[in-house]
């Protein structure tokens, strides 16, 4: 990666307190989004980390990754796959029940989305406990992908969500906390 300026970035992310629930403190992006010059930046970065890898697939997580792995997945001209909350999937799909740090959750992709062989890259906006991301990186697996790494926004890297992600998969960040 070239050394791109991220702090920029970094200054326009919002703490807000107790969002979900009690005792979170939620890392808030849409000023980011906001600014069109930030948002180029973010994916500047994104696209970074993943440029020169052979990879032929995006895959986003629902909702926030959508934002970036979509564009991730234009500026690279891949393909763009979207992992949704369980039922809002239109075909059929494989799923996957995780833990989050503030409750549980159900993932689900597409059973054609990912053919056997093709090299994917997961793009999400934040790393927390990593349930969410651990269990995109088992679907794309499930369906006989090559997972070649995954990228985040940001990284709550004290709730130790990469311990749960794959080993032997990049896993990349662009901010850090």
């Amino acid at each position: 990666m070239t050394a791109l300026d991220f702090s920029s970035l970094r200054a326009a992310v919002r703490d807000v307190p107790d969002f979900p629930s009690p005792g979170i403190v939620f890392k808030d992006i849409t000023p980011m989004l906001a600014d069109g010059a930030l948002f180029r930046l973010t994916i500047d970065g994104l696209v970074e980390t993943v440029a020169g890898q052979g990879v032929v697939k995006i895959v986003g997580i629902d909702a926030r990754g959508f934002i970036f792995a979509a564009a991730v997945a234009d500026r690279l001209g891949c393909g763009f796959v979207p992992v949704r909350k369980k039922g809002k999937l239109p075909w059929k799909t494989e799923g996957l029940a995780y833990d989050l740090e503030y409750g549980s959750n159900a993932i689900e992709i597409h059973a054609d989305a990912i053919a056997p062989g093709e090299r994917v890259w997961v793009v999400d906006d934040v790393l927390a406990t990593g349930g969410t991301a651990a269990a995109a990186a088992a679907l794309v697996r499930r369906l006989g992908g090559e997972l070649v790494g995954m990228s985040f926004l940001i990284e709550l890297g004290f709730l130790k969500g990469r311990e749960l992600l794959p080993a032997e998969v990049a896993v990349r960040g662009l901010l850090a906390y």
